[in-house]
């Protein structure tokens, strides 16, 4: 069965909706164009284009995928962050808008933005925040660490995409125990959910990102206590260490790195206006 792509955009749209997909119609829009290998001016430009069977059928098959709720980007294999194109896959948490708040919280604290830092990414999934951060720091080099193994092939794959392969390095490891240095940036987006709160999540979150990357433990709070612990000897005494928090958890986070004598600078939001980003330093 063949179909125009006006009609086929019409019915995807009418699937997406019913499944309560928000945004529908540019979503259709975008795993059509995925399918076809145009973009969107060429769909609206060409309604009266005829889908070839193999076309209709590939269509077809994302379109009810998505109308399951498996993300966007998982279908795309990609998701837009910080400007920058990044791969996704089923083993990373999908970059979100939000975390862009990090990377503008990080590079607030850094005055000469030519210099040569180190930067350390605590949990790095897809490399978003350290790629965003090498992007806009030229002489910038960092380490980007994570216990997934498919998750740092992603993130590296992206870095050599992104050309930052050479100023990158992707080390398995656990909040950087088995790391011997210190960094002038550690940034990182732990895990903050509490387990008993993950299966009530979106669908997409809860049924399709990696339960590890979503976890935070009984109080949604264990990364930071591992963070915290880890800091002594992975940040330099004038170091920033800038982590994402979730909504209603900046204080009781950043009580947890008190102890280890950090305190807090300031707190980056959201564009809702959400505390997103705790920053901190040494204590004098």
């Amino acid at each position: 069965m063949t179909a125009s792509i006006g009609a086929a955009l019409r019915d995807a749209t009418q699937k997406l909706r019913q499944a309560d997909i928000d945004g529908a119609r540019l979503e259709a829009r975008l795993l059509l164009g995925e399918v076809l290998h145009v973009d969107a001016a060429q769909l609206i430009a060409y309604p009266e284009r005829t889908l070839s069977s193999m076309e209709g059928a590939r269509f077809r098959q994302l379109v009810e995928e998505r109308s399951q709720r498996r993300p966007l980007s998982h279908l795309l294999g990609r998701r837009e962050f910080w400007g920058l194109s990044l791969q996704v896959t089923k083993d990373t948490l999908d970059p979100r808008a939000d975390s862009e708040t990090l990377v503008e919280a990080a590079l607030s604290c850094i005055g000469d933005r030519a210099r040569p830092l180190r930067i350390l990414d605590l949990g790095t999934g897809t490399g978003c925040l350290l790629l965003a951060l090498l992007s806009e720091l030229p002489r910038a080099t960092g380490v980007a660490v994570d216990c997934s193994r498919p998750a740092l092939a992603v993130a590296r794959a992206n870095a050599a995409a992104l050309g930052l392969l050479d100023r990158a390095a992707f080390i398995c490891d656990s909040w950087g125990e088995g790391i011997a240095e210190r960094f002038d940036l550690v940034i990182s987006n732990p895990p903050y959910i509490r387990s008993d709160a993950i299966d009530g999540l979106m669908p997409e979150v809860a049924r399709y990102e990696p339960r590890l990357a979503l976890d935070g433990g009984a109080d949604g709070l264990a990364g930071y206590r591992q963070i915290a612990a880890g800091m002594g000897h992975l940040l330099r005494a004038d170091g920033w260490l800038v982590v994402e928090v979730g909504a209603g958890q900046s204080d009781s986070a950043a009580a947890l790195f008190a102890p280890a004598g950090l305190c807090l600078v300031r707190i980056g939001h959201d564009l809702a206006g959400t505390d997103r980003a705790l920053v901190m330093q040494w204590n004098d």
